[in-house]
């Protein structure tokens, strides 16, 4: 069929007359518009659809924005009309040669939409300015609106300055020349696109603009932004922003937080305006979202799903609910130690922390924080964070947690994302939200200089909070009761598979992993607990047991030390100790500066827990040598859910050697099931308990996340078995229903001979003499692709590149035995990590990496 443009058929593009009703025209006048329309393709098909889209372009774009969503109907035979305007002066509709403000535009819609006869059952769907023309027009037709989609926009300017590119885009000096005269304007919104627009479809999008006189539209576009209280289209915008609040209608933003424009802080003032929505954010996409990611996918999935649908994965504890609070308000005349910091020395007893907590809810209270709304803790773990996180909790504030682990960029990354509306931060943590703009109100954990404090734009510091707080009379404070079902906290994953993901636990959640953990492991009232693992630091007083974090940096588990695990638990006398497994790997190449009192108090440690990632028998069985009166456990689970499954040192000998990592059984109140893959390597959606069968590992249990924050396509693909949440990970359940973890979903190798789990072939590779930790990853396409062996070696290799011929012919050897055969082993000094665990092998850089060296191109380093 005919293209007028790439993308789009000649059959799409309709002209039709239309009378106007706005009144910049006066009675009469009827102005010829340009839409792209699929109804005749649909006609032609014999499809009569169940809706209709109507997509409101912004400045300076046309119609061609909307391109996807047709050819996304057509290719899926779906029954949708949409209908993509060009508003008059734009695109290939008629230059009318009048000044049409924001009213004038909304009114001009509404005369395309009656002319055109759509009925009822329309979905908007805007960008840029065209959301809030597409809303005004909602807002005054609720009776006929059935759905809302909008793209990067925004409805208000909420306060802020008008952003630079447009502040520049309307200064008087610049506005004819960069608007109208030239075609500047144009190609700075196309160049926002990432990655760049292809040549012919920046050609089409500039199509429309080919002469001053046809720009016309787009220099008043620009001059007619009502960021000013005072200019002309304010009181249309005042009044369009406070009707969105009325829409009960389902909402869907897709967005691209790269946006120089339409930044994060529109949206989160969208989100305040219209609560239903579903949002998900593309991360590394721009203004251009369209042009940046595909959102015809997810529009048609989420117009054809259940406003219900959105955490279907949640299910509801059996027991009775107890609040995260609980243990420690029962403790407040209790004297007993709760909370030990070990550097600089400090402690509280179970009555101090909890009045502690308490005026430090009263003092955040005083400055405006309520339930609902995100607190940042940019915080080490310790007595300030645990007090942070209750008082937090006791006002149903919900806590946003993200490792400074992350880097700079990923931090920001996840900051920006949260949307938190306050932010608490150590002075480096403050320094990072000045100088990268981080969102939220200011409050400094320590105490600052006036010059320091007013640089950093802290408005109060936690000192002042609590002396706020405290000179509130005990009985004064309204702690209402926190909603079961509310958020409680987002806490950000690692990183380790892509950027770090928000997950949403709501307050009934983290009361059932606080159970979980309790009846799994015997955690109770009158444990002393050692987290060295950082997602534990928050459990301790909810479990009532006494806790202390041991003198390290959290973010970088390597910086444990025998010695400081060991005055960890001298300080507390502890009988449990979490950590990650490079953690106690250095805490066993340390193990040599112990003293007998050291080596002492870990022999009276009961349990001894290691989380975060697999574990090798070898290496517990050394860290059992440390603690020889301990139970040795090593949870599988993740930050969606944790833990899913455990087993102890014993356990991991009986099972033996397999096809993966054994993880064990199930812990209290979960059920782990499987979805076999194909041969492709995709899984399937039906859970099955089939012995070795392998596929995707799925999970139910009441301590599972309640959803991925602002990431709906991320949210819907894990929780698309209802019930389940699909981890990820891949393995198989063996005869005697253990769960045997064989590595990444993402990982999966897809060769001729089919579907090739990694860690049964990486642990056959290091098994060889001279080797260290070793990758399989895939080259080539899908169904197609060649194994190949990445590995470091003992010692490490002094560069980067082929494994010597010696080396590599062992390591094919090891590996057949597995049934794998391997293309090629390259060698490196050390493979790349995340940042979070050190342990959790970045195979997606590695395959790349493998692919361009293999290729004959310059071998650098991942």
């Amino acid at each position: 069929m005919t293209e007028i443009f790439p993308g789009v058929k000649e059959i799409y593009s309709k002209y039709l007359s239309v009378p106007s009703t706005s009144e910049v025209d006066g009675q009469g006048a009827t102005y010829r518009w340009h839409v792209l329309d699929n109804q005749e393709e649909l006609a032609q098909r014999g499809i009569t659809p169940v809706g209709t889209l109507v997509c409101v372009h912004g400045n300076p774009t046309w119609s061609y924005l909307w391109r996807s969503l047709f050819n996304h109907v057509a290719d899926h035979h779906l029954a949708w009309r949409i209908v993509a305007v060009d508003q008059l002066d734009m695109g290939f509709s008629e230059r009318t040669g009048k000044f049409r403000r924001l009213a004038d535009r909304v009114n001009d819609l509404g005369d395309l939409i009656d002319a055109l006869d759509l009925g009822d059952g329309i979905t908007t769907v805007g960008h840029d300015w065209g959301g809030v023309i597409s809303l005004g027009w909602a807002t005054a037709h609720q009776e006929r609106l059935e759905r809302v989609v909008l793209t990067n926009t925004a409805i208000h300017p909420a306060g802020f300055q008008l952003p630079s590119a447009l502040k520049l885009a309307s200064h008087p000096a610049v506005h004819s020349w960069g608007t109208k005269t030239t075609r500047a304007f144009l190609q700075v919104t196309h160049s926002l696109a990432q990655p760049a627009l292809a040549p012919e479809v920046r050609k089409a999008f500039m199509a429309p603009y080919t002469s001053a006189e046809k720009r016309d539209g787009v220099a008043n576009f620009v001059a007619d932004i009502p960021f000013d209280p005072q200019h002309p289209s304010r009181a249309a915008l005042d009044g369009i922003s406070e009707a969105v609040r009325s829409l009960t209608v389902p909402a869907l933003m897709l967005w691209g937080p790269g946006d120089p424009v339409f930044s994060d802080r529109y949206l989160r003032d969208l989100m305040g305006r219209l609560p239903q929505a579903q949002v998900h954010r593309f991360e590394g996409a721009s203004h251009l979202v369209g042009e940046d990611r595909d959102i015809a996918s997810p529009i048609f999935r989420w117009l054809d799903s259940q406003p219900e649908a959105a955490g279907s994965s949640r299910v509801q504890g059996s027991g009775e609910y107890r609040p995260m609070l609980a243990e420690m308000d029962s403790r407040q005349t209790d004297q007993g130690t709760a909370v030990v910091d070990i550097h600089p020395p400090r402690s509280l007893s179970w009555a101090e922390l909890g009045a502690r907590v308490n005026a430090l809810a009263a003092g955040l209270q005083q400055i405006g924080v309520k339930a609902g709304d995100r607190v940042n803790l940019l915080v080490p773990p310790g007595i300030e964070l645990t007090s942070l996180i209750y008082a937090c909790l006791r006002l149903g504030a919900v806590i946003v947690v993200a490792d400074a682990g992350l880097g700079t960029k990923g931090l920001g990354r996840a900051i920006k994302g949260a949307g938190p509306s306050f932010l608490v931060g150590i002075d480096r943590a403050l320094a990072g939200a000045r100088m990268l703009g981080w969102p939220g109100t200011r409050i400094a954990a320590g105490n600052l200089s006036a010059a320091k404090r007013k640089v950093l734009g802290v408005a109060h510091t936690l000192d002042e909070l609590l002396e706020a707080g405290r000179r509130i009379p005990a009985d004064a404070p309204n702690f209402a009761p926190a909603d079961p079902d509310a958020d409680a906290a987002v806490l950000f994953t690692s990183g380790s598979t892509g950027p770090a993901k928000g997950v949403v636990y709501t307050h009934r959640q983290l009361a059932a992993m606080r159970d979980t953990l309790s009846e799994t492991y015997n955690l109770k009232a009158g444990s002393a607990l050692v987290a060295g693992f950082a997602p534990f630091a928050l459990l301790g007083p909810a479990l009532g047991a006494t806790s202390v974090t041991p003198d390290m940096d959290v973010t970088a588990p390597r910086t444990l030390t025998a010695s400081a695990l060991a005055d960890a638990a001298v300080a507390v006398n502890a009988t449990t100790v979490f950590a990650s497994p490079a953690a106690l790997a250095n805490v066993l190449a340390t193990k040599g500066e112990l003293n007998t009192a050291q080596r002492k108090t870990l022999a009276g440690v009961e349990l001894m827990l290691s989380a975060g990632a697999p574990i090798a028998e070898p290496l517990l069985a050394q860290v059992q040598e440390l603690v020889p009166n301990a139970k040795v456990h090593t949870p599988y689970g993740m930050t969606e859910a944790l833990p899913v499954t455990d087993i102890d040192l014993d356990g991991i000998r009986a099972a033996g050697h397999g096809n993966g990592v054994c993880v064990g059984t199930a812990v209290a109140g979960a059920t782990v099931a499987i979805a076999p893959i194909d041969e492709l390597g995709v899984a399937g959606d039906q859970p099955q308990y089939t012995p070795n069968a392998t596929g995707e590992i799925l999970v139910r249990a009441a301590h599972v996340k309640d959803r991925y924050d602002r990431l709906w396509i991320t949210e819907q693909a894990s929780s698309s078995i209802p019930g389940w949440h699909r981890t990820g990970d891949v393995g198989h359940l063996d005869d005697e229903g253990l769960l045997w973890v064989e590595g990444r979903l993402g990982h999966v190798l897809s060769t001729p001979s089919g579907a090739i789990t990694p860690v049964a072939a990486e642990h056959a590779a290091q098994s060889v003499i001279g080797a260290g930790r070793a990758a399989l990853v895939g080259v080539g396409p899908a169904g197609t692709q060649a194994a190949v062996v990445v590995m470091e070696t003992v010692p490490a290799a002094r560069k980067a590149g082929p494994a010597s011929s010696e080396l590599a012919s062992k390591v094919r050897a090891a590996v057949a035995s597995t049934g794998t055969d391997v293309a090629a082993v390259l060698v490196l000094p050390t493979l790349p990590t995340d940042i979070r665990h050190n342990s959790k092998i970045d195979r997606a850089a590695l395959a790349q990496w493998a692919s361009a060296t293999l290729a004959g191109g310059r071998i650098r380093t991942p």
